[in-house]
C-alpha cells in the first residue's frame, strides 16, 4: 500500500505540457485537470501564460519555462523572458542553466545567469533546471551550491527534452548536497506512480510530469 494518498502526490505535481505543437484546447484541458485534481501548478510555455492565468483565475498557479530547452541564450534575453512571463501572471519560472558555461567551468557566469533571472522574477518561485543527463556527478554537486548561492528556490533535474530524465541517483545526490538549502524538483520521464512515490521519499518536493493525472485518476 502506498503511504501517499493520490491527493498528496497530485499536490506536488507540476502538471506539464511543453510540446512545441501544443494547442490552446490542449492547454485548456491541462488547466481543467489541474483545477479538478488540485495539482501544484500547470507548467507550460510562455506564449500561453497570460491565457492560462486568465482561464484559471487564480485557482491553480501557472508555471512556465524560460530559456527552454537548451539554456544557451544570453543572460539578458533569459531574464527578459522571465520578467515578461511574471508580468503576464506566471507564479513560477523554471529556467535552464547555460550548460556549456558549466562545462567551461565559468561558474561565476552560470551563477550570474541564474541570479539575473531570480532578480527578474522577484518574489516568484524560480526553479533551476541543470539537465543532469548531460552532467558529471561532480558538475551536479557544483550546481547544487551555485543554485543556492544564486538565490533560486528549487533545483530541478531535467527538461524532458534531452537524452534522459530524472533518476533516483540524481535526487539522492541533490538531497545530500542541497541539505535543505533549497527545494528539489524531479522531472523528465516519470512514468509510474511507484516512481513518483520513490522520488518523494528520496527528497523531491515537486514532480514535473505530464502523466501523473492520468495515472492517478484512472
Amino acid at each position: 500500500m502506498s503511504h501517499y494518498s493520490k491527493e498528496e502526490i497530485l499536490s506536488k505535481v507540476d502538471h506539464t505540457l511543453l510540446k512545441p505543437e501544443a494547442t490552446w484546447p490542449q492547454i485548456q484541458k491541462l488547466c481543467d485537470e489541474a483545477m479538478e485534481y488540485h495539482t501544484a501548478s500547470v507548467c507550460i510555455n510562455t506564449c500561453y501564460v497570460r491565457q492560462a492565468v486568465e482561464y484559471m483565475a487564480g485557482r491553480v498557479p501557472v508555471c512556465c519555462v524560460v530559456g527552454f530547452p537548451l539554456g544557451a541564450m544570453d543572460t539578458r534575453s533569459k531574464a527578459f523572458e522571465a520578467k515578461t512571463a511574471v508580468e503576464n501572471g506566471a507564479s513560477e519560472v523554471d529556467m535552464v542553466i547555460n550548460i556549456g558555461w558549466l562545462k567551461n567551468k565559468q561558474y561565476d557566469d552560470v551563477r550570474a545567469d541564474i541570479a539575473a533571472v531570480k532578480a527578474a522574477v522577484g518574489d516568484k518561485v524560480l526553479k533551476v533546471i541543470i539537465e543532469t543527463c548531460l552532467l558529471t556527478d561532480e558538475e551536479k554537486e557544483k550546481m547544487c551550491d551555485i543554485v543556492v548561492e544564486a538565490g533560486a528556490d528549487f533545483i530541478k533535474t531535467s527538461t524532458g527534452f534531452s537524452t534522459a530524465g530524472a533518476t533516483f541517483h540524481d535526487i539522492e545526490l541533490f538531497a545530500r548536497c542541497i541539505n535543505g538549502r533549497c527545494k528539489i524538483k524531479a522531472a523528465g520521464g516519470i512514468s509510474t506512480v511507484e516512481d513518483m512515490e520513490k522520488f518523494l521519499d528520496l527528497g523531491a518536493d515537486r514532480l514535473g510530469t505530464s502523466r501523473a493525472v492520468s495515472l492517478l485518476t484512472k
